[in-house]
């Protein structure tokens, strides 16, 4: 099917733009805009668990502390971009999770909750990337967790259940995808995985460069195949990366999304990119406000120069958005919030670093110490801190109480309230329809509702890459 026949009631856009007032009139010019350009490159970018109180606290916090908008609801504001909402639902849940979510944008289709582009009868649906690179493109995948994690695989590989990252690396390694970049060392490393193979050597072999830290990433030449896996299990949080100094040894999420487009952005029939702030979700499913909050803004620094390389571009897509909500935080009304918030300058770390590192025998002053320092100079009550000491010698866990599933965070989140004035809904995935922005060519065809597995067609037909769209 032909572009122009895929798209020419699209043609009557512009043309209620003189009834619809000034704000309308300005959105069909960007639209406009974009009609004759090509989509050469597509940047689809997901802060995986996000909810709207996410985005509205990370736009606050940098207006007030930062003096300037978010880049995204800055985009906003300026009506750069084109705006809409997402339905997210899986096959089987009107609440998904990603690899379910992730599936419906990467196969087109909705599959039941945990499955990697397998449907409920054992379809295989192909993904995105795959399609991409058959059409000539580079592709390619950027996250904070490991990259054998559920959305980055949700654009590649075909599996029953996302829980089998061994195996996708291995999959990964049959692709000759050209940009591979998280954390999932484990996944990789000889020394880890059950059977002992060696991945960095079969990728080695395969012509990539394998970097496993900053450096080494840096070395890699513009069009030369990467993988980059560079922690055991996912990056850290950006609070913890800034205070701890990690961040000169391992990459953030604003490198490796500017190392994968120095890599693909001189090839001639262009590229496509995934990026994902995947710890974001990790921080709503802990209610670790710090944690969520200073991702969400690193996300935004990647939103900021995506932008920025689209418009000096002109033929780059990029599309922002999440997979789906997760405990639904936002700040709560009462006396004082605005100061409350404000406390949150003052934060060193995250609340997965700062109850990993309390001790079994800790006395209450260590406690209360360790939050005050750490946790914007919140001070808790000698009653709270024996709440802390009394989880940590009542948990018992075969997976040892530091494993993330049976820390505290609950506790401590409700402790911060008084603190931080944030609330959280749950611990868990909602059911939101997710925040969907585009800018580029092929955004003048965004509806302003979608399902997610409409998202793969969209994508396939303003790349013009129809001939492969027989999933």
């Amino acid at each position: 099917m032909k572009r122009r026949e895929f798209f020419k009631n699209s043609s009557l856009l512009g043309l209620g733009a003189f009834f619809l007032g000034a704000e309308s009139l300005k959105s069909n010019t960007i639209r406009e805009e974009f009609r004759h350009k090509k989509t050469k490159n597509i940047i689809f970018m997901v802060s995986d668990g996000m909810s709207s109180g996410t985005l509205a606290m990370s736009d606050i916090y940098s207006k007030r502390i930062l003096g300037k908008p978010s880049a995204w609801l800055g985009a906003y504001q300026d009506d750069l971009m084109q705006r809409g909402l997402m339905d997210m639902a899986s096959k089987t849940s009107i609440v998904t999770d990603s690899a379910a979510a992730s599936s419906s944008w990467g196969g087109g289709h909705r599959v039941p909750n945990g499955n990697l582009n397998i449907g409920a009868k054992g379809e295989e649906y192909e993904p995105i990337l795959q399609k991409f690179k058959k059409a000539g493109k580079k592709v390619g995948c950027v996250t904070t967790v490991p990259i054998t994690h559920a959305t980055p695989a949700g654009f590649c590989v075909n599996i029953k259940s996302r829980s089998d990252q061994a195996v996708i690396a291995e999959k990964y390694a049959t692709l000759d995808f050209d940009v591979m970049m998280g954390g999932g060392q484990k996944y990789f490393d000889p020394k880890s995985r059950k059977d002992k193979k060696d991945m960095y050597a079969v990728f080695t072999k395969k012509g990539y460069h394998v970097a496993k830290n900053k450096s080494e990433m840096l070395k890699a030449q513009p069009n030369q195949k990467l993988l980059g896996v560079f922690t055991e299990d996912s990056l850290p949080y950006s609070v913890d990366a800034k205070t701890l100094g990690t961040d000169k040894t391992t990459p953030n999420l604003l490198d490796l999304t500017q190392k994968a487009i120095e890599q693909m952005k001189s090839h001639s029939n262009g590229f496509v990119l995934q990026v994902e702030a995947g710890k974001v979700d990790w921080a709503a499913h802990g209610n670790d406000f710090a944690a969520l909050l200073f991702d969400q803004l690193m996300f935004d620094s990647c939103v900021n120069h995506v932008l920025d390389f689209a418009k000096k571009d002109g033929n780059t897509l990029v599309v922002i958005t999440s997979d789906h909500g997760n405990a639904n935080p936002g700040l709560v009304y009462g006396k004082g919030v605005d100061p409350l918030f404000d406390n949150t300058v003052s934060i060193k770390h995250s609340n997965d670093w700062i109850l990993q590192g309390i001790r079994t025998d800790a006395t209450e002053k260590e406690i209360i110490d360790r939050l005050y320092e750490n946790s914007g100079n919140m001070k808790i009550s000698t009653e709270h801190a024996k709440e802390i000491i009394a989880y940590y010698k009542d948990v018992q866990a075969e997976d040892g109480i530091y494993n993330p599933k049976h820390l505290p965070f609950q506790l401590l989140s409700k402790m911060q309230y008084g603190h931080f004035h944030v609330g959280w809904n749950s611990m868990n995935h909602t059911s939101d329809y997710t925040e969907l922005a585009m800018y580029g060519p092929g955004s003048e065809h965004m509806k302003s509702f979608m399902r997610n597995d409409q998202m793969h067609n969209f994508l396939l037909k303003v790349a013009e890459v129809d001939m492969l769209n027989k999933a």
